[in-house]
């Protein structure tokens, strides 16, 4: 096992957000991170990180926002309240996508760029890589199940989803997938994972509840099915389609689109207010955090950020 060890810690010139916690918008192409307060909707500051910053997640103690620089193999880790800067951890190779697993154990890293997933033992403070596993062509996007015990991978020039046994590190399954599989997404019982298609116009649904999955159905969305963010009711599910320049608001029991919404510039990662009310929108081609009214169903209003802007989060967000 290689034991992965915290090098820096810095302190940038965060700006403190008293009345709501900043938006992150990661301009993948300007390695650095747009800090965006909730209340003016004014950039207040650019957080620098490794090259290709591309997703990003939540520590499980909610103190430090990870950002993962892909091309820069390293962490950033930033205060979510504040936008500090307090540490940078090295030696993490091509973290492209990551995930904490709920009892908080393990962080797990898809390596894009070279086709593999990475398993790091967790102790709240450092990270031990405990396993490199060699799964197929361009990991995309992870998803763990609520027990710990699986992870899921969607291969995105492979065409296939596979899971992976956490305890052991070891491939149980993989199955094929529609065109260029992207996001994937559980639902609340762990029997159904959505997977979005972005070379296709739509969601894939399998059924993993079996010791065999299998396709159940495609829900037609809009081209480019790319990105999820739960509306935070347990039922419902965002994904943004990237080609047609919509969202699109999936009912996960009744397998239907019950909702489209305009989402200009190349939709991408989303993140939804607390309430339910905002979508929270990269516009990845355009540069720009668009917000959307999910009961108007309008855009109401775009923040110019940086180049190719990816993950976007808030700490003030609707439950996943």
């Amino acid at each position: 096992m290689l034991r992965i060890a915290v090098v820096g810690s810095v302190v940038f010139g965060g700006v403190a957000f008293a009345a709501q916690p900043p938006v992150f918008v990661l301009n993948s192409l300007d390695a650095n991170v747009s800090v965006i307060d909730p209340s003016s909707w004014v950039e207040t500051s650019r957080i620098p990180t490794g090259k290709e910053p591309h997703h990003l997640y939540l520590t499980p103690d909610e103190k430090s926002l990870i950002i993962a620089n892909a091309l820069g193999d390293s962490l950033t880790f930033v205060d979510p309240r504040t936008a500090q800067i307090q540490r940078t951890v090295r030696g993490i190779i091509d973290p492209y996508h990551l995930r904490f697993t709920p009892d908080m154990k393990w962080l797990i890293t898809a390596g894009n760029r070279l086709d593999h997933v990475d398993f790091y033992r967790w102790d709240g403070k450092e990270l031990t890589l405990v396993r490199r596993v060699a799964t197929g062509r361009t990991p995309s996007h992870l998803w763990i199940d609520s027990a710990s015990r699986r992870v899921y991978a969607t291969m995105q020039d492979s065409n296939e989803l596979v899971a992976m046994d956490i305890a052991s590190q070891t491939i149980l399954w993989r199955i094929r997938t529609g065109a260029t599989p992207a996001d994937v997404y559980g639902n609340g019982d762990g029997r159904r994972l959505f997977v979005g298609l972005t070379g296709s116009d739509g969601v894939e649904v399998f059924d993993i509840s079996a010791q065999v999955p299998r396709s159940l159905q495609i829900i037609k969305t809009g081209e480019g099915a790319h990105a999820f963010r739960a509306a935070g009711d347990g039922r419902h599910l965002y994904v943004s389609n990237r080609v047609a320049n919509t969202i699109s608001k999936i009912d996960m029991k009744a397998l239907e689109v019950t909702a489209q919404y305009p989402a200009p510039g190349g939709p991408d990662c989303m993140d939804v207010s607390a309430d339910g009310r905002w979508i929270y929108l990269s516009s990845r081609w355009a540069r720009k955090l668009t917000v959307i009214d999910t009961h108007t169903r309008q855009v109401v209003r775009q923040v110019k950020v940086g180049k190719s802007p990816h993950g976007v989060w808030t700490l003030n967000h609707a439950p996943r």
